[in-house]
């Protein structure tokens, strides 16, 4: 069996497809489906040849065909020069994914839900790089939305969990170990449970939020869009979605009898901003940016300040409503960066609050908030006290087809 290169260590790679699940929550059996002409089968063969010598499709009895058809069109192409194999799966994912292990040859073997048909290169060969490295590399993410217990109502920090994805590679002889070990009596999510369970330890690799299952009859109309050009798109490494940024801006005076908002946190100060909100200066401007990114116009057409709906409304509720507006229009936020200038207070202690505010009203990981703060001098209205100023500037993606 031919051998591959990663990280100056050399082994033999099988692509372990996994394409026999019932599909209750779609209605209809998914791996029948069909975006741009191809099957998720067919689209996940296509997507590992590049990086696998050979590859077993785990099917059910009404896959088998499907996947017999896709692999006779890979063989033709060339691809998996020591052959595709299909067998047929258990009752269990991980019985399926023993059927597979038992009958490869290969030294590592990448183990993929055929449903995460949107995988693309980049989370494949690095998944495949880290288990060369380190005997296992897990696809994962970090999981960007406000997640909370639910008995107690408390915020789980997000930055100290992740969401597993596929591909999933490991040392076949010692996941298959691992497998023999699990025995019948314990049922397992992935085979990083497996993995786990038999004293190994887990490293990880980046996955892509793109890379989520097709689950629901709802997810087939994305995923139709983001393949529609599908012979251009997953047979390179050209972006399933495209970079948009936006910019933002807002000024308001300071006056007396006014709290001092920014970021949602209640600043100590004998001055606040003015204005028909609660006047925070920085969440404005970053809902302006994302707007922005967004061509969604501005802050003013979305809550004008003529509405009584508005008049002293937190600020960070309009933020909610803006990131909402976003996702609503197919655009998923990457990042938010903005600086404050201002001459007094001193702000720096409160960073830290202002970025945990403004990441959960915008769903996004605190790590992707930044808020900076700058003193103009005694320079302008912001130097002499008159004003505070907040500039900002957001990042979101779209699908790279759309218009």
């Amino acid at each position: 069996m031919d051998e591959r290169v990663f990280n100056g260590e050399k082994g033999s790679v099988c692509a372990v497809l996994l394409a026999a699940g019932s599909s209750r929550r779609m209605g209809s059996n998914k791996q029948l489906m069909t975006f741009g002409g191809r099957t998720p089968i067919e689209l996940c063969l296509s997507a590992f040849a590049p990086f696998a010598e050979s590859a077993v499709v785990v099917v059910s009895e009404d896959t088998a065909s499907a996947a017999q058809k896709a692999a006779a069109k890979l063989a033709g192409e060339g691809a998996y020069p020591s052959g595709i194999r299909i067998v047929l799966g258990g009752e269990r994912r991980q019985d399926s994914v023993l059927n597979a292990l038992t009958v490869s040859e290969a030294d590592f073997v990448a183990v993929h839900d055929c449903a995460r048909c949107l995988v693309t290169p980049d989370v494949i060969e690095t998944s495949i790089a880290c288990a060369f490295e380190n005997g296992c590399g897990v696809a994962s993410v970090r999981p960007v939305d406000t997640l909370r217990l639910e008995a107690s109502g408390a915020v789980v920090d997000r930055e100290s969990l992740l969401a597993a994805q596929t591909p999933q590679t490991f040392l076949r002889e010692k996941l298959l170990e691992a497998y023999e070990a699990a025995g019948t009596e314990s049922t397992f999510t992935d085979d990083a449970a497996i993995w786990a369970a038999a004293g190994n330890a887990l490293f990880y690799s980046p996955g892509s939020r793109l890379n989520f299952k097709l689950t629901t009859p709802e997810d087939a109309a994305l995923f139709a869009a983001l393949l529609e050009k599908s012979e251009a798109k997953i047979t390179s490494n050209e972006p399933l979605m495209r970079l948009r940024v936006g910019f933002g801006e807002d000024t308001h005076r300071l006056v007396e009898g006014r709290k001092l908002i920014l970021g949602g946190v209640e600043i100590p100060f004998e001055y606040g901003l003015l204005g028909h909100s609660d006047a925070d200066v920085l969440t404005h401007a970053l809902i302006d940016a994302v707007l922005g990114a967004c061509a969604l116009g501005d802050i003013g057409q979305h809550f004008p300040d003529s509405d009584p709906a508005y008049k002293g409304v937190n600020s960070l509720l309009l933020a909610r409503s803006a990131a909402a507006s976003a996702r609503e229009h197919g655009f998923i936020l990457n990042n938010l960066d903005a600086t404050l200038v201002c001459q007094r207070p001193k702000l720096a202690a409160y960073r830290d609050a202002m970025r945990e505010n403004l990441a959960e009203a915008f769903s996004l990981p605190v790590g992707r908030v930044s808020v900076k703060f700058t003193t103009p001098e005694h320079t302008g209205p912001e130097g002499r006290g008159e004003s505070i100023t907040a500039r900002a500037a957001a990042s979101v993606l779209e699908a790279a087809d759309s218009e």
